[in-house]
C-alpha cells in the first residue's frame, strides 16, 4: 500500500476534503483525514485501514479496547476516533425509533396527552417504520376547516416519507373518537391515498388512556 507522501497532492485525503468536501471521502480516507499520521513503522493509511474494518464491524459498539487492538494505534489517536463519534452521537445523530404498534407510539405523545387545549400532531415515518420527525400541525379545537390535509402532509412530502402517523389529544379525558374527529379522519385518508403515503395509525389520547383506530379496525386497507 502506497503511504500518503506517495500520493499525489490531490489524492491526500485532507486535500481531497478541501476540494470536494467530507462527503467525497471513503471511510478509510475519513479515518485517515481524522489520524493525521501513522507512527513509527505503521503507516496512517495501514492504521486507517484496519480502522475502518473494526467501524463497519462493531459501529456504535466501537470501544477503546478494540481500538487499541490496531497496530500502531495509541491511546491519543484512539482518543481522536472516539471522540469523533460522541461529538456526531450528541449534534448530529437521532436515536432510531422504530414503530410497530400503538404502544411504541404512546411515549412521543406524552406531551400532549394533559394539554387544556387540542393538539393535532403528525409523526413522519420512513419505509422501515422508522421516525423521521414529529411535528405539532395545530393547536385549538379540531374541526375540518382548521386541520387541513395540506398543513399535515406539507413536511412529509419535505421529509420523503413513507408513511405517517396520526394524533391528537382530548383534553376531556374521554378518548373515544367523536364523529367530527372520523369525518377528519376520512378526509386525511383521501388525500393520504393521493399523495402515496400510508397511515400506520391514528392515535387519540387523554390523561385516562388512548384510542387507535389501527386497533379498532378503523383503518382502511
Amino acid at each position: 500500500m502506497k503511504t500518503i507522501k506517495d500520493l499525489p497532492k490531490h489524492g491526500r485525503p485532507r486535500e481531497k476534503l478541501k476540494e470536494k468536501g467530507a462527503g467525497a471521502l471513503t471511510d478509510q480516507e475519513l479515518v485517515t483525514a481524522i489520524l493525521g499520521s501513522g507512527t513509527s513503522g505503521i503507516d496512517v493509511r495501514t492504521m486507517a485501514m484496519n480502522v475502518a474494518k473494526l467501524i463497519k464491524e462493531h459501529r456504535n459498539k466501537l470501544t477503546l479496547d478494540q481500538l487499541l487492538t490496531v497496530p500502531g494505534m495509541g491511546l491519543a489517536k484512539a482518543a481522536q476516533i472516539l471522540s469523533a463519534f460522541e461529538l456526531a452521537r450528541r449534534h448530529l445523530l437521532k436515536e432510531t425509533v422504530k414503530i410497530c404498534c400503538a404502544q411504541d407510539i404512546l411515549p412521543l405523545l406524552a406531551d400532549i396527552s394533559t394539554k387544556q387545549q387540542e393538539y393535532f400532531v403528525c409523526i413522519s415515518l420512513n419505509g422501515a417504520n422508522e421516525l423521521i420527525e414529529k411535528r405539532v400541525v395545530t393547536i385549538g379545537l379540531l374541526n375540518q376547516s382548521q386541520v387541513h390535509p395540506r398543513e399535515v402532509f406539507a413536511d412529509v412530502i419535505a421529509d420523503r416519507a413513507a408513511a405517517v402517523i396520526l394524533a391528537h389529544n382530548h383534553p376531556s379525558g374521554d378518548p373515544q373518537p367523536s364523529d367530527a374527529d372520523k369525518q377528519l379522519h376520512e378526509r386525511l385518508t383521501a388525500a393520504a391515498e393521493i399523495l402515496g403515503l400510508r397511515i400506520l395509525d391514528h392515535i387519540i389520547i387523554s390523561r385516562k388512556g388512548y384510542f387507535s383506530f389501527q386497533e379498532q379496525g378503523l383503518l382502511k386497507a
